[in-house]
């Protein structure tokens, strides 16, 4: 079988959790002898030369309708549907002010239009009359697959758009590269996260919960190209307690993940939080947000934190710390959320879509 993945045009220049999913089902596809390929939006594409077209964020409609229409062949839809509204609802920047009585899907129209008036992205002229949300209906009905990440996020399509079923496709780590050594003992102050830092991961909530403290906060990870200002306001506020690393050697990182007692994602909204999965792998115990589908990630495993507040954030990183860590965390991860494991899903939800 031959795939195409038709993936955001930024997906290398602005790296992300999607960056990692798509190349890492990408290469476990490839492992089961599928050929798969990765076209950025923008670009032309061979649709001829492939059996499937999996395409990906379902909030991009227009990419979908513009390729689809040209390849008239099957395709699929991961989803990776991710609403910003409470953090639009706690920052009210003069921007959000503005748009504030306007709808998520008002504001993806708007997002999206303002990229095809700067010619980073092509759209069908049908999509700019119809707007967003009928084009998403209209995608995800012609779908022969829609693939979400999680039972939580299948519901939020749902409820949002349309009643139309989903074949649910883990998000993974490769446990082979995080080899947890149950012989170094965790430094029971040294707290981790593990993201690029921007408003979304709001890193800055999580400084204001643990500056003073007596716990060493290692922020590892690089700035969104576009939020510097929201980078240097982090650091600008982080007391001496608060170190920032850029994007670091994966041994190196391990080695934080084997030192560390804690690793805290206080996203305003996460589908998985890959980096808490590597954390746990490692014996980290985890605070994440409970905004999004983390539930359906971690369960009763985790200590959650309200995102906007530092004081949730403190008092959830306070019980973790103080916790041991439950082995079953690691060893349902092993089992049930690995790369070869959403490649498996993916190419039985595949073979289901072409022979429909």
């Amino acid at each position: 079988m031959k795939v195409a993945f038709i993936v955001r045009p930024n997906l290398y220049t602005i790296a992300g959790g999607d960056t990692v999913q798509i190349d890492q089902t990408a290469r476990q596809l490839r492992n089961l002898d599928v050929e798969v390929d990765i076209f950025l939006s923008n670009k032309p594409i061979p649709y001829k030369k492939y059996d499937l077209l999996n395409f990906f964020h379902i909030t991009r409609p227009a990419a979908i309708l513009y390729h689809s229409d040209l390849a008239k062949m099957p395709f699929v839809i991961s989803t990776i549907h991710c609403p910003y509204g409470d953090y639009d609802k706690y920052h009210p920047s003069v921007a959000n002010t503005l748009f504030s009585w306007l709808s998520e899907d008002a504001k993806d129209y708007l997002r999206i239009v303002s990229r095809w008036l700067r010619f980073k992205e092509t759209i069908p002229l049908r999509y700019l009359w119809n707007g967003q949300h009928k084009s998403v209906v209209e995608v995800l009905n012609k779908a022969a697959a829609i693939l979400p990440n999680s039972q939580s996020e299948m519901n939020r399509v749902v409820n949002s758009y349309t009643n139309v079923k989903g074949v649910v496709i883990t998000n993974g780590i490769n446990p082979d590269k995080f080899l947890y050594d149950p012989q170094i003992v965790k430094d029971k102050r040294l707290i981790i996260c593990v993201g690029r830092i921007e408003k979304r991961k709001n890193q800055l909530n999580l400084i204001k919960a643990l500056n003073g403290t007596d716990y060493k906060l290692v922020l590892i990870g690089a700035p969104s190209p576009t939020q510097l200002p929201y980078f240097n306001k982090c650091k600008a506020v982080a007391g001496p307690n608060v170190k920032f690393l850029n994007r670091i050697p994966h041994d190196e990182m391990v080695n934080y993940y084997q030192m560390a007692k804690v690793h805290v994602l206080a996203s305003w909204f996460e589908t998985t939080g890959l980096s808490t999965l590597e954390a746990a792998l490692m014996h980290c115990n985890i605070v994440i947000t409970d905004k999004g589908d983390t539930k359906d990630y971690f369960g009763d495993y985790a200590f959650y934190c309200t995102p906007e507040s530092p004081e949730s954030i403190r008092a959830a990183v306070e019980k973790a710390a103080k916790a041991n860590f439950d082995d079953s965390l690691a060893q349902k991860i092993k089992t049930w959320h690995t790369w070869l494991k959403a490649a498996e899903q993916t190419f039985d939800a595949y073979k289901a879509a072409v022979n429909k």
